[in-house]
């Protein structure tokens, strides 16, 4: 008889389990994305933006440092066609909007290109471009004609002399002269990025709202956030809610709008004004509930999140000519292993995270971590490819000599290990054991004639059940989210053997190579068990781990 508390219980997780698996459905639905662009939340990604170069054509004070920025070698960029190739992959899997970023994007010798390229695939609405508007009126017609059809312009200042100072350049001029030739073409609403920074330019919010009075212009102002190399710290920041209180000293009476599902901007409005403002609230109210961006760094790597510090190299796979299956296995996993939500602005500001450019200094002082592809069959690929991968001096891998037994506290007493702060990535491992039968046993097997059954289907199933049960076999053992479990039992005539292989999937905290070893080990036990009526010469030969990945630590076998 089933308790009231078990059904309780049991219809609770179930209608859970229903509600997430339609949240997930519906996103891939009106995404229009294949499940490889969807992660573990139910986020379709539609939108890709891609830097094309770390080079800029200003010096902005709080971008780049005075005695100027490291820069990667021109063979470590992605080229033009490795950049349409990439293209036309992810919109294969439903990305309808790309933007094309820098540094300056319009630096790019290639752009035009480039974008008459992408312009052609099927499935793309959107190609976007943000630019500091240095040099847009001269190639916007240009870019207009190559498919360009959405434009957002960088300007942090109103005022000539604060420009010339922020940017150690005087071209307030051109960049006013690009945002009136842009409206002109027909590039409304126009977009204007306006990152705002205590004691430089909150004074000038009014003066933006103005700016939509009479023009199509869609005001974003952004809150100051944390990257490796732009001295950030919270008293520079203003708030939204700063922000909108010094609008409303202004324009007291404002419209607030509706916002698209994937908008990152709060919009507002003025009656009877023209265009609209907005906020881009990354550090105080974030978005990432409904985040459907990823980002391509110029040099290639594949960040699923702008404040995280996992990437992972496309351009290294394609310049290994890998299939694509391995580079859509690659990006599958690195969505996969996105997270719920942004560290926050304080944690940010402690992590080293680089930009969408690599800012500032040596890039071999920046961590990174790169994400672990997760199917077998990408690493005889990516075992020859140099990844991008580099630790702090502050914070060298630690040696084998330094390792601590995990289970274990200081006074050698038994502990589980605490997994809470993990993320959950895609985990994978496989294991193998071998059961030396004998030449009686081992024909009796292959005919079938063991009077206890099917040896081998027994065991195979002996060995999924194992491998969800886990955790209670072993104590110290993390009850994980199992999403896969498999098992191979094949005969050796030679050696009278039965060759027994586990495969174990699961997207948690931590792995499962505990779980594909008890799959094995049972499986062994039971081909055993059944057999130890007609032979008492009977071994199991060892139980090891094959492959394990998706975790801090990867491994593969040797005799794999």
């Amino acid at each position: 008889m089933i308790s009231n508390n078990y059904l309780f219980y049991f219809l609770k997780n179930a209608t859970k389990l229903c509600r997430e698996s339609h949240t997930k459905a519906q996103s891939i639905q009106n995404n229009i994305v294949s499940p490889r662009l969807v992660d573990t939340f139910g986020r379709g990604h539609n939108y890709l933006r891609i830097s094309l170069t770390e080079r800029c054509n200003l010096r902005c004070q709080y971008c780049m440092p005075a005695e100027g920025v490291t820069l990667s070698p021109k063979s470590h960029l992605l080229t033009g066609d490795e950049i349409v190739n990439l293209s036309s992959l992810f919109v294969k899997l439903g990305v309808s909007k790309i933007r094309f970023t820098g540094g300056e994007p319009l630096i790019r010798k290639d752009l035009i290109e480039i974008m008459k390229s992408i312009s052609a695939l099927k499935g793309l609405e959107t190609i976007a471009l943000t630019t500091n508007g240095l040099v847009l009126h001269h190639k916007i017609q240009e870019l207009k004609e190559s498919g360009l059809n959405a434009l957002n312009i960088s300007l942090d200042t109103l005022v000539p002399e604060k420009f010339q100072f922020i940017t150690r350049l005087n071209g307030y001029k051109n960049v006013m002269k690009s945002i009136d030739l842009a409206l002109e073409m027909g590039f409304v609403p126009l977009k204007l990025n306006c990152v705002v920074m205590n004691g430089f330019n909150e004074d000038e919010l009014s003066d933006f709202v103005k700016l939509t009075e009479n023009k199509n212009l869609d005001v974003r102002f952004i809150e100051y956030s944390p990257f490796g190399g732009n001295k950030w710290n919270d008293k520079k920041m203003v708030s939204y809610a700063e922000m909108l209180k010094l609008i409303q000293v202004e324009y007291p009476e404002l419209e607030r709008l509706t916002d698209k599902p994937n908008d990152t901007s709060k919009a507002y409005k003025v009656p009877g004004f023209k265009g609209q403002f907005g906020f881009i609230t990354s550090m105080t109210e974030n978005f990432c509930s409904s985040c459907n961006r990823l980002r391509i760094t110029a040099d290639g790597n594949l960040k699923v999140c702008l404040f995280g510090k996992e990437e992972i190299s496309l351009r290294d796979a394609m310049r290994q000519n890998v299939s694509e299956d391995v580079l859509l296995d690659m990006i599958s996993t690195a969505v996969f292993a996105k997270k719920k939500r942004h560290a926050g602005m304080f944690n940010i500001a402690k992590m080293g995270n680089r930009p969408m450019i690599l800012i500032g200094g040596d890039k071999q002082d920046k961590e990174m971590y790169l994400i672990a592809p997760y199917k077998l069959n990408l690493y005889p690929v990516l075992n020859q490819i140099t990844l991008r991968t580099s630790f702090s001096t502050k914070n060298p891998p630690t040696t084998n000599k330094e390792q601590n037994l995990a289970h274990t506290n200081q006074k050698g007493e038994f502990k589980m290990v605490d997994i809470s702060l993990k993320s959950e990535t895609t985990r994978t491992a496989e294991a193998e054991a071998r059961v030396c039968l004998g030449p009686f046993a081992f024909q009796l097997v292959q005919q079938n004639k063991i009077k206890k059954g099917d040896v081998l289907t027994v065991a195979n199933l002996a060995g999924v059940m194992a491998a969800k049960r886990t955790s209670d076999l072993i104590p110290l053992c993390h009850n994980i989210k199992i999403n896969h479990v498999s098992l191979q039992l094949t005969l050796d005539c030679g050696e009278n053997e039965v060759i027994i292989k586990s495969c174990v999937k699961s997207v948690d905290k931590t792995g499962a190579e505990m779980e594909a070893l008890t799959a094995v080990s049972i499986a062994a036990l039971t081909v055993y068990d059944m057999c130890k009526a007609v032979s008492k010469d009977i071994t199991i030969r060892y139980v090891k781990l094959l492959l394990k990945t998706g975790g801090k630590s990867d491994f593969i076998s040797s005799n794999k």
